[in-house]
């Protein structure tokens, strides 16, 4: 049973389906999506240090400790206090002796990094690596 026009019962219904509106509320969230994206974007920004010798590190899977260039610390993406950085090791990784990530932005003070490593041996954990990048020959 179709519906039909009630005052001019001679005209016929309308059957098709108006697919502007749909095509225009679809166009806004393809904007939306495409603007807050690149936003969404996890990590922080590191200018590693280049080597020769690399091996790929998945950060989901790893504990990875980063220092960023205004010398602030971060465990995975998460900003911690140097002073907490055992404890979060501890809550984190527990005694499972999983090995440790440390990136480090090449213009951090070796001092930084030094402490850094220090703060991780104390806590119990002897497995540290350093992350890099690639060396790029020109």
């Amino acid at each position: 049973m179709a519906f039909g026009n009630l005052l001019n019962p001679t005209r016929p219904s309308i059957s098709e389906i108006n697919v502007t509106p749909l095509v225009d509320v679809i166009l806004v969230l393809l904007i939306i999506f495409m603007v807050t994206a690149p936003i969404l974007q996890t990590g922080i920004e590191v200018n590693l240090a280049q080597t020769r010798t690399v091996a790929p590190v998945d950060p989901e899977e790893a504990a990875v400790i980063t220092i960023s260039r205004e010398e602030m610390l971060f465990y995975r993406s998460n900003p911690i206090n140097f002073n907490e950085l055992g404890d979060w090791l501890k809550r984190e990784i527990g005694d499972s002796g999983k090995a440790i990530f440390l990136q480090a932005d090449e213009d951090v003070r070796w001092k930084t990094i030094v402490s850094v490593v220090d703060e991780v041996r104390v806590s119990g954990y002897s497995q540290i690596n350093l992350v890099t990048k690639p060396y790029l020959e020109k």
